[in-house]
């Protein structure tokens, strides 16, 4: 499924092509749409995919229109995606007019497949320090007037509710789970629009979520279990870690002390968190010479993070810390480690540093799951977490137990 030979865009688009198992994209629309991209140009990037976002949008209103529900969501679904992917590489600070605008789209399309999903899809708010933070909960239809085992999803850096939704729920709502998605602080709608920026102590994020989850009469609080994908396999656990409520945790991978594998010489390292953030800098400037790091680091990092430099980046990710927080995570967890993901190195530190039962589940090339986050084999991972799950849980069939 190679569309670009651009690394960049090659590594976007491939957001859109690991959902066509799961009706988010076609790759018919997606080879089509990357027709009319030209090399490096982010502004025919938005263009195209923002015309292609359009067009399969206004086809599921026309279905919409005349009754025909399963049509129309499908193709809001698709929309959902492609408006999402045409702001992915406008992403930094100050944030462009373009990446607000195609979000609220993407917002819009979602909320009209909602209204139309095969299950329960509902957008909620969840009360946090003063505001609140944009949720979705999807339920199975067995959930109705029934408490159901739940599964609240954490994101990372670049996500949103809208693309956990294909992650998390949709296969938790077919194994009779409720699903709670969230974006916390620099992430989707609570970065875009409510300019929160990310926090280490994501316990105090994680808190007010799992008051709101208990206080659904659709989810059981005794059988919550918290999973967190990319950057969500650091800021689930050390959620977790100031929660006992939570019955169990997956980390999607498993990240310890994500500023050790930084690629900076020791002598660097161990001036941390007191170092001049311009020595930083002059090191990393190499950094933005790669397109694909430039993006993650220097427009998606800074952003997210509130920051005007890598130095200060560095910095800040020394706060960053499961060392001193994962021997409070005292339910079964589910460490995730993949051959094929860097993010992934640290997977067994955090399992020795664990404080209560712990399991390691590797994923290797040969299991065909290569990606971040398992993303070219999410039904392996599903099956292998999923199951797990059911036992931890003590979950039965439909979600029953």
């Amino acid at each position: 499924m190679h569309l670009f030979d651009d690394p960049l865009f090659q590594m976007h688009a491939e957001r859109a092509l690991t959902l066509i198992g799961r009706g988010g994209a076609e790759y018919g629309e997606c080879v089509t749409t990357a027709g009319h991209i030209r090399a490096g140009d982010r502004d025919s990037w938005y263009r195209a995919w923002s015309a292609t976002a359009s067009r399969v949008a206004a086809a599921a209103e026309q279905s919409a229109a005349q009754g025909h529900r399963v049509s129309a969501a499908d193709g809001f679904w698709r929309a959902t995606t492609y408006n999402r992917m045409s702001y992915q590489p406008l992403f930094g600070s100050p944030v462009d007019p373009r990446l607000e605008a195609a979000f609220k789209r993407e917002r819009d399309c979602f909320g009209r497949y909602a209204a139309l999903a095969p299950h329960p899809v509902e957008l909620v708010e969840v009360p946090f320090e003063g505001a609140t933070l944009p949720g979705c909960l999807c339920l199975p239809d067995s959930a109705r007037g029934h408490a159901r085992p739940t599964l609240v999803g954490v994101n990372g850096y670049d996500s949103n509710i809208h693309e956990m939704y294909w992650a998390h729920a949709l296969p938790a709502v077919r194994r009779g789970y409720a699903c709670l998605l969230v974006d916390g602080p620099g992430q989707g709608r609570a970065l875009v629009q409510q300019g929160l920026r990310m926090r280490p102590d994501w316990e105090t994020v994680l808190r007010p979520v799992i008051d709101y989850a208990s206080g659904r009469p659709e989810i059981d609080a005794e059988r919550i279990a918290v999973m967190g994908w990319s950057f969500g396999g650091y800021l689930a656990p050390r959620g977790v870690s100031g929660d006992q409520r939570v019955a169990a945790l997956i980390a999607d991978p498993g990240l310890f002390d994500p500023v050790d594998v930084l690629p900076l010489p020791p002598e660097l390292k161990e001036q941390l968190p007191d170092i001049d953030p311009e020595v930083l800098d002059a090191y990393l400037a190499p950094v933005a010479d790669d397109p694909v790091m430039r993006w993650r680091l220097v427009q998606r990092a800074l952003w997210v993070h509130g920051l005007d430099s890598l130095g200060a980046y560095v910095i800040e990710m020394d706060r960053y810390r499961l060392s001193g927080a994962a021997g409070r995570i005292t339910c079964p967890t589910l460490v995730v480690a993949n051959d094929d993901d860097p993010l992934a190195a640290q997977a067994e530190l955090l399992l020795d540093a664990l404080g209560g039962p712990r399991t390691l589940v590797r994923f290797r090339a040969e299991d065909g799951a290569k990606g971040h986050c398992q993303a070219w084999n999410r039904s392996l991972f599903d099956q292998r977490a999923f199951d797990w799950l059911d036992a931890t849980l003590r979950v039965g069939r439909h979600g029953e137990g």
